[in-house]
């Protein structure tokens, strides 16, 4: 695919507009899912892509090819996705009790047979996402573009302009606190903990 995106790069900088269309149709996937993991939430996920998008489309010409383009994209939205971060400690937090649907004293009813492994998938999923959430971005960063944007160890010191052994510790030190926080996330999880008698 690399030479593909070379190729389609070149002629996005000449102006080719449905070259550029195609690039961003083909990494768009993957650049939300750097975005979606680094900021939290599929809102400011969605946001975050946007502007990469944006940014990768007026800044295609100035692409110079050291890096594979997969590593300029997810360092351009890398950058967004902090910087979304940095829009949203601004903003005032608005709390909705309706996500909860034991707020209302109500229970989750599962009318699909075959959604119980979807659901502890996306329980799964949730659990993983409110664990980087927690991660200092220091941490976060490179754990997401090596776990989601299967960038290797050199990719992502290029595209966070640090050291291979630097993002190494990192990622090595992000792991380790992700599982404590899993465990921990478990231990706190009331699902785990047995049920009263009536």
């Amino acid at each position: 695919m690399m030479h593909d995106d070379n190729a389609l790069v070149q002629a996005a900088a000449g102006g080719d507009r449905r070259a550029l269309d195609t690039l961003l149709r083909r990494h768009y996937d993957r650049i939300f899912a750097v975005c979606r993991r680094i900021t939290g939430n599929d809102a400011d996920a969605a946001d975050a892509a946007q502007d990469a998008l944006i940014s990768i489309a007026r800044s295609i010409g100035r692409f110079d090819g050291r890096a594979s383009f997969s590593t300029w994209a997810y360092r351009i939205a890398t950058n967004a996705s902090l910087d979304e971060l940095r829009r949203r400690r601004r903003r005032p937090m608005l709390v909705d009790d309706r996500s909860d649907p034991r707020a209302e004293g109500g229970d989750v009813q599962i009318v699909d047979p075959d959604a119980g492994p979807q659901v502890e998938a996306i329980a799964d999923r949730m659990a993983i996402d409110a664990a980087l959430a927690e991660l200092p971005e220091t941490f976060r960063v490179p754990l997401v573009l090596r776990d989601v944007g299967d960038l290797d160890y050199a990719e992502i010191a290029e595209a966070l302009d640090v050291p291979v052994g630097t993002v190494k510790s990192r990622i090595a030190r992000g792991r380790a606190q992700l599982v404590e926080l899993l465990r921990a996330g478990n231990r706190d999880d009331p699902s785990e903990r047995p049920t009263p008698a009536p």
